[in-house]
């Protein structure tokens, strides 16, 4: 079952530059669909327009649709602030909020209206345990968020997104600030999400794509050139050019 269909979609920024070309794109739910390319192809524009936060950038020309649940997001109609509720979006580096471990954790939710400290704290514990964080910080919440790792501030940014209880998480590079041991630990933390959630990520390495990707997508200079299944992508590419960056031949 596809969770979003990307149908015809152009996107050029003010200095000229064109992200995206015609990109036309099924990605199927319950799965982790992994964008990989060289710097520069479009992998981030997409994920940031999936959930319009390129709505804030420097956009004169957006055209195509993308459609989440039969609905076309980039309609101006759109509520944005549910869209995003719904898809979460977690960067390359950690951004906790200079707030509690508690208050990093619900502060969408506050954002909301929701105030009844039992939703809260109900909302918070089941978070902080889906991102594999509770047991590390269940007895410390009213810390500053600033006192964690930088793997553990990672984990509570994605526990921050599962709070809302999104249908999507776009992940950008989540890993690249990390050292090996925490980048496996949310490696393995994507990995059970994907069983109730649809996960697009933007890997910042080709073996980290190899590892990860259910269902693949290579992205060259705005193009989307292939997509299929991940191993088969990464083993038996179609296209010269999948195949040249695979084996580290550019890029």
């Amino acid at each position: 079952m596809d969770k979003i269909i990307i149908e015809n979609l152009n996107v050029q920024y003010s200095d000229g530059i064109e992200s995206l070309r015609n990109i036309n794109l099924k990605i199927p739910a319950n799965m982790i669909t992994v964008l990989f390319g060289p710097s520069g192809g479009g992998k981030s524009t997409l994920l940031r327009t999936i959930n319009r936060l390129n709505d804030l950038a420097d956009v004169i020309r957006l055209t195509g649709n993308i459609f989440i649940n039969n609905q076309d997001i980039l309609n101006p109609q759109t509520n944005e602030n549910e869209l995003r509720r719904k898809v979460g979006m977690v960067f390359s580096r950690p951004v906790p909020l200079p707030l509690s471990i508690y208050d990093n954790v619900c502060y969408g939710l506050k954002i909301m209206g929701i105030r009844k400290k039992g939703l809260l704290d109900e909302a918070v514990e089941r978070a902080l345990k889906q991102a594999v964080l509770w047991d590390e910080v269940y007895n410390r919440l009213d810390d500053s968020a600033y006192n964690l790792s930088g793997g553990q501030q990672q984990r509570l940014c994605i526990a921050r997104s599962l709070a809302l209880q999104p249908e999507i998480i776009l992940l950008d590079e989540p890993t690249s600030a990390l050292d090996p041991i925490s980048t496996a630990k949310i490696e393995a933390l994507l990995q059970e999400l994907k069983t109730k959630y649809t996960i697009i990520l933007a890997p910042h390495n080709t073996q980290q794509a190899t590892r990860m990707a259910d269902y693949a997508a290579f992205f060259l200079q705005g193009e989307l050139v292939e997509v299929g299944e991940g191993k088969k992508l990464f083993t038996n590419p179609v296209d010269k050019r999948t195949e040249d960056y695979v084996e580290g031949r550019f890029g």
